[in-house]
């Protein structure tokens, strides 16, 4: 019964991600921590090549659909992956499974939980403005004339976080495109938080399981759920109550950060 029920729940956070673009470490590791009992560190790096494989799966229709800002990508990427493997190299040296450790996580994961909720209810609010068909000839001017020092900037707080939470790349990552890349449209928004956050993921999971911190049968029993998932939503993302979704969402990640906080 507890294979179905890691199926199912991989399936429930893969079509939230398809739909709203909102990271499935924000969702996947407080339901690991609390729902199954999982160990902070070992969720967090289950959670980061979850997240790699379902935003892979979903990547694969956006590219068809060429919706990805590649240039905007690169930019954030150029500052996340470094920051991701400065902060796996800590963690090596620290150790895992060290009490002081698992509560650098814990209390990290749960500000970010937070901060998560806040983005997530910012683009409730203010996503609705963003048109989603936009001229394509005013979205690449933006992006070319934005000063890339700030993605970098951004791209490496994010890719921090991520490491050590598993949570970042999705609401946060989302709210920072739309901070410095206002001009792009809701669609491309959406697609270039999860192409960006493929290789992160990927990157920062592969470090955690290096040091012991991925449990591989629960990750393929996720998967199962989440790649079906991800496809669905990202063919409904047109047509989704995204306000209701995330203000929806705003509330839980609120609730799991402020307990993480309070352990």
């Amino acid at each position: 019964m507890q294979e179905i029920a890691f199926i199912t729940t991989g399936f429930a956070v893969g079509l939230i991600v398809g739909l709203t673009g909102v990271g499935g470490g924000s969702l996947m590791t407080p339901i690991l921590i609390f729902g199954f009992g999982t160990q902070p560190a070992l969720a967090v790096g289950t959670d980061l090549l979850f997240a790699a494989g379902t935003k892979a799966g979903g990547l694969v229709q956006l590219v068809r659909q060429k919706r990805v800002p590649w240039r905007v990508v690169f930019h954030l990427s150029l500052g996340s992956i470094p920051a991701s493997l400065a902060t796996l190299y800590v963690l090596n040296h620290w150790g895992t499974q060290h009490p002081q450790t698992q509560k650098m996580i814990t209390l990290t994961l749960g500000i970010s939980l937070l901060l998560t909720a806040a983005s997530t209810l910012y683009k409730a609010i203010r996503g609705v403005r963003h048109p989603l068909i936009q001229d394509t000839q005013t979205e690449l001017s933006s992006i070319k004339h934005r000063p890339f020092f700030l993605p970098i900037l951004f791209g490496a707080l994010i890719g921090t976080l991520v490491t050590l939470t598993s949570v970042g790349a999705g609401a946060i990552g989302v709210t920072a495109f739309m901070l410095l890349y206002p001009a792009l449209s809701l669609h491309r928004i959406i697609a270039a938080d999860i192409a960006y956050a493929v290789p992160l993921t990927l990157v920062a999971g592969l470090g955690h399981a290096s040091l012991g911190s991925v449990n591989w049968t629960l990750l393929g029993l996720l998967l199962t759920g989440s790649l079906p998932g991800i496809w669905l939503g990202s063919h409904w993302v047109s047509k989704a109550p995204e306000r209701l979704i995330r203000s929806f969402l705003s509330v839980l990640l609120a609730w799991a950060g402020t307990k993480l906080v309070l352990v």
